[in-house]
Parts: structure tokens; C-alpha cells; sequence
């Protein structure tokens, strides 16, 4: 059963930390993806500390990062469940350490090697056949998708491939804040929408909330019906909680000058508060 005390207040509190954590390491490279996971934290913070069943590591679930770009938000909560050390982070990107731009299997918590575009979602029908089919067991398999992945012919393929395989132990994530790399989907690819009526017809069930909201998300999930694989559509922003970043394309891959992270720290501070 996932944690019956979830309590969204405190996952606030831990993704305001975690927003402050990444700000932090953003002044030690010269770019990290830090409008990217700001969009996905509460989602990634929901599942390791509210629906994965029992500690992280120890757990019959499995977390895969499916959005590669989105790392240091699995990264920081990681960090913060101490399976990554606080030197871990210290060295992100550096030649000295272990943390790459994108996850990379072999890294304490890394399930597997993501980012590209278009491999996740069957990473995870993989991962979720062989948990429920081949080992008989009961652990769920939970992925975070970007927008930009659902533009992948084999997205799809594997979406249709775990309805029929049904696969009701994949729960799937998309971090949908309307942008992929230097572009607003809604521009670039308006073919892309509907979403949910799309995801539905392949024969999966789907729910839409707020993906900045704990408590909705975690609702959403321990509510699903069950029988299907389930995707739950989060609404986000990119750059979530940090006024110049929101919706900014530039800040897909990009550090924040000083001045600018000083700002940033100001307006977490307030929001926190």
C-alpha cells in the first residue's frame, strides 16, 4: 500500500528544498537542467515518498526516469534519502565524480540509462512485463514522460503494446508543462492535443490534475481503477517557482548568472513562507 500518512504540506516544504538544492548546484557547472526538473519535482517527490511502497532501495517498486533532462529532480531526492551522498551532488558534472546530465544506469538508485527521446516508455512495458508475467510479482513500475517524448512513433508503439500485454502495475507520469526544449508545444506541434483523448484510446486509463500538487497527485493514483496501465497527465510549468524562468525556452539548459540565482532563492523563500 503506498504511505498511508502521506502529507502534502511536507512534501511542499521538501520540494521547495529540493528547488533550492539544484539553484545551489546550478552555481557550481556552467548549465544543468534545472527548469526541466523544477517542473517534475512534485511528481517525483510524490512517488518516492508517498506511493512507492516501504524505503527506496528497499522497496518491490521501481522508479525509472524516463525524462532524462528532468534528472536533478530525482537527483536532489535521491540525495535527500540518503542514497546519493551530498558529495554525489557536489560533483555533478565533473570529472571527478559520477552524476552525468542524464541518469546512468549503475548509479545507486538509476534504474537505467535515459533521455533519449522515444526509449522510456518501452524501458518500462519491459519492466512492468516482467515484474507482473515472468517473476508473478506485485511491484509497480513508475515512469516520468516529457512532452517531447510523446512525439515519438515508439512511445506510442509501446503504449499500445502494454494495454495489450495488460501491464496494470505500469503508472506513468507526464511532467506536461507544454514545452519541449526551445519550444511551446502548442506552436510547434498543435496536432499534439488532445492528449488524454489520445492516451484513452490506446486503452489506458488516464486522470489530469495539477502536477504541482502533491495531494492531487497522490489522490489520482490510489484512486485509479486498476485493469489498465494508468497514465496520470500533470500540468506544470517549466521553471515552476522561480518568476523569470516560467515558460522561458532559454532556461532548458542554462545556469543562473548570480544575480539572478540571488533572485531566485528570494522568490522560493516567499513562496515557502
Amino acid at each position: 500500500m503506498p504511505t498511508p500518512n502521506f502529507d502534502p504540506a511536507a512534501a511542499r516544504e521538501r520540494c521547495m528544498a529540493h528547488r533550492k538544492r539544484i539553484l545551489e548546484i546550478s552555481q557550481q557547472v556552467q548549465a544543468l537542467h534545472a527548469a526541466g526538473a523544477f517542473s517534475c519535482l512534485e511528481m517525483v517527490d510524490t512517488i518516492y515518498n508517498g506511493l512507492m511502497r516501504g524505503a527506496a532501495g528497499n522497496s518491490p517498486d521501481t522508479f525509472m526516469m524516463s525524462k532524462g533532462h528532468g534528472c536533478m529532480a530525482q537527483y536532489v531526492i535521491l540525495e535527500d534519502l540518503g542514497i546519493l551522498s551530498r558529495r554525489d551532488l557536489d560533483l555533478y558534472c565533473k570529472p571527478e565524480g559520477r552524476l552525468g546530465c542524464h541518469p546512468d544506469y549503475g548509479v545507486p538508485g538509476i534504474e537505467a540509462s535515459t533521455g533519449s527521446l522515444g526509449h522510456g516508455m518501452g524501458l518500462a512495458t519491459g519492466m512492468a512485463y516482467t515484474e507482473r508475467h515472468v517473476h508473478k510479482g506485485d511491484g509497480l513500475i513508475f515512469t516520468v514522460l516529457s512532452d517531447g517524448e510523446l512525439q515519438e512513433g515508439s512511445t506510442w508503439e509501446c503504449m499500445m503494446m502494454a494495454a495489450n500485454l495488460e501491464v496494470d502495475n505500469l503508472i506513468c507520469f507526464l511532467d506536461h508543462n507544454g514545452m519541449q526544449s526551445f519550444g511551446n508545444t502548442a506552436e510547434t506541434h498543435p496536432k499534439f492535443y488532445p492528449i488524454r483523448e489520445k492516451v484513452e484510446a490506446f486503452n489506458w486509463e488516464v486522470a489530469e490534475v495539477n502536477g504541482h500538487d502533491a495531494a492531487a497527485i497522490f489522490d489520482a493514483v490510489t484512486r485509479r481503477k486498476g485493469g489498465k496501465p494508468f497514465m496520470l497527465i500533470g500540468n506544470t510549468v517549466k521553471g515552476r517557482g522561480v518568476s523569470y524562468m516560467e515558460g522561458g525556452a532559454i532556461w532548458h539548459y542554462r545556469s543562473p548568472n548570480p544575480e539572478e540565482y540571488k533572485q531566485a532563492l528570494d522568490e522560493l523563500t516567499e513562496i515557502s513562507s
